[in-house]
This record gives structure tokens, sequence and C-alpha cells, in this order.
């Protein structure tokens, strides 16, 4: 059945109380991880595909794109950028259907190799979207969500205005945290009204009546 699906259930109540520790590990310890052949030539091609449409366009980073469906959307509503969705499955993007706009490119491509590609290559994103990422609920999970993870450090570096949203409010509650804690800020985060949903799995939390939250950084506003 349509609009039926459920939030995150986790035993987790609030803020990982082990989050501000482990970012502080990251911090003093930077990601050596070396990176993979097959991520190296992804980066290039998707630079290339850039190239090609106007490297002059503002870049935009679609996260986990799926099925590509948000990053369809997200090319669709900024015609004069060029985006590019990121997905480390090729099944997932072997279900894009009909001509992609002439603005998008997609790549298969492991995100934790392609965030340090890019920060390496010092190209700055526009924005950057992560949709409704896997997220871990269960306690243990913490260093799998994005958050996290010994790369997180990196993304701020990316800049332009970035953009989480979940139908699990701890985890935009924790990305917020982490990401103040990385930039020496505050940062907000709340609920919204998704009125124009910028993928199906947003439409369907949506129409499923789940609370629907979001946190949205200008990284490069002092």
């Amino acid at each position: 059945m349509y609009a039926n699906s459920t939030v995150p259930h986790s035993a987790q109540t609030g803020i990982h109380d082990r989050l501000g520790e482990l970012l502080d590990r990251h911090l003093r310890e930077p990601f050596r991880k070396p990176v993979l052949d097959y991520n190296r030539a992804a980066f290039t091609q998707s630079m290339a595909a850039w190239a090609a449409c106007g490297s002059e366009r503002p870049l935009i980073l679609d996260t986990g794109c799926g099925t590509g469906a948000s990053s369809i959307g997200l090319a669709l509503r900024h015609p004069d950028s060029f985006v590019i969705g990121v997905d480390q499955s090729s099944d997932r993007l072997a279900t894009v259907k009909g001509e992609l706009p002439a603005n998008l490119y997609l790549v298969r491509v492991d995100l934790v190799d392609y965030w340090r590609l890019l920060r390496d290559a010092q190209i700055r994103l526009a924005r950057h979207y992560l949709l409704y990422p896997n997220p871990w609920p269960k306690i243990g999970h913490l260093s799998r969500r994005w958050h996290g993870h010994a790369v997180f450090p990196v993304l701020p570096v990316l800049g332009g205005i970035i953009e989480c949203r979940s139908n699990w409010q701890i985890y935009v509650e924790e990305f917020a945290f982490a990401l103040g804690r990385v930039l020496g800020r505050e940062v907000p985060w709340g609920s919204f009204v998704a009125d124009e949903p910028v993928s199906p799995f947003e439409r369907k939390y949506r129409d499923s009546g789940q609370a629907l939250y979001r946190c949205v950084v200008d990284l490069d506003e002092q």
C-alpha cells in the first residue's frame, strides 16, 4: 500500500552521548584510507561531464541519490547549475529511465572517496544535498551515520549550502550538532513541510503523515 512507510525505530532518544567525542577524534586524526582507482576514474568522468556542460555553471552534489529521482528534480529546479548525483549502487542507478536533463550526470562511486577527491581538487560546491540517508538507527551504529564517519570533517570544506533531510528527527539533530562542532558555531535545524517533494521517497514520507526534518547551512557564511 502507498503512504504506509514508518519512521526509523531506535532505542536512542536524543543526540548520541558519544558523538562529540567521536567528532573530536576525527578532527584530530584525519581520514587517510587510500582512494581506490575506480573512484578516481569515476571522479574524472564526472568532472569531464561538468566541463562539457560548462564548468562555469555552479555545481550541485546530490549525495546518495539512489535511483536518481532527486537528482533529476534538482537539475530541473536549477537549470543554470550542473548537478552530479552520486550513489555507490549500480543497481539503483540502473533503474533510471528516459533521457536525463542536459545539466545532470549520475555516477557510481564511493562517497567517502568522492568527497575527498573534490576537496583535493579544491572544487567548491554551490549546493550539497544529503536527502534521507540511511539513518542507521541502532545505538551501536553511530559511526555508520555520515556525521559519525571519519570523513565527515571533509564536508564543510566543500562549501556552499549544505542541506540534510530525514524523517528521523535524531538524525538531523545530530547532523546539526556535528556540523556546529566542526564549524565552531551554532547550526539550526527544524521540521518543514514538503510542499514540492524532491523525490518519491519524500512524497511517500509526507503522505504517510510523518514529520520531516532538515538542517540547512550556508558554509560560506561567516
